[in-house]
């Protein structure tokens, strides 16, 4: 019989992506408050998605990648995602932006060799959670870089969120360095 084993915590991640400033920055503080400091940040990238979120969102997106401290265990990402969509149904109603969805919140978590994100979109590739939440592995580490699938989203398969994936990669063997929770075979 098999035996568990210890799973090592992950880097908690959250794509911002919004085209207003004060969103943003909305969005960031309830992170912060609820989840922890943000220990790396992505620089802002235009978010072009060809039209896909054009009616909803509208022009001009931008997205930035936040990496929260602590690490946490990956089994909560569900309820992440839960949460996240209550947070962008809680900005819409306070704010008077003229779309549909003017904050879009995108959790997900780094590993040492994955960057997984939650959907409410089912595909064959994705594996259900529960509630309606799907997970992703949208990256993979191997060979010393981090690499992308078929159904990698465009705006995760750029250098800009490789080079963000790999600081939170770094930190986190830090940590399990720094606290022997590395994951022994």
């Amino acid at each position: 019989m098999s035996e568990l084993r210890l799973i090592e915590p992950v880097i908690r991640i959250c794509a911002v992506i919004t085209r207003y400033p004060e969103a943003h920055q909305w969005a960031i503080e309830r992170l912060t408050q609820q989840w922890g400091s943000a220990a790396e940040t992505s620089i802002a990238t235009a978010f072009d998605v060809r039209g896909f979120y054009r009616e909803s969102m509208g022009d001009g997106l931008t997205k930035v990648l936040v990496a929260m401290e602590p690490m946490t265990d990956p089994a909560g990402l569900a309820d992440w995602k839960t949460l996240t969509n209550q947070w962008e149904a809680e900005y819409t109603s306070e704010s008077d932006h003229p779309e549909d969805r003017p904050l879009n919140l995108d959790p997900g978590y780094i590993t040492q060799a994955k960057l997984v994100l939650a959907t409410i979109k089912d595909r064959d590739h994705r594996l259900y959670l529960r509630e309606g939440i799907f997970a992703e592995v949208t990256l993979n580490y191997m060979g010393g870089k981090w690499i992308h699938h078929r159904w990698t989203y465009p705006d995760y398969r750029t250098d800009e969120v490789a080079e963000f994936a790999m600081q939170c990669r770094l930190r986190l063997r830090k940590h399990l360095q720094e606290t022997g929770q590395f994951r022994r075979a």
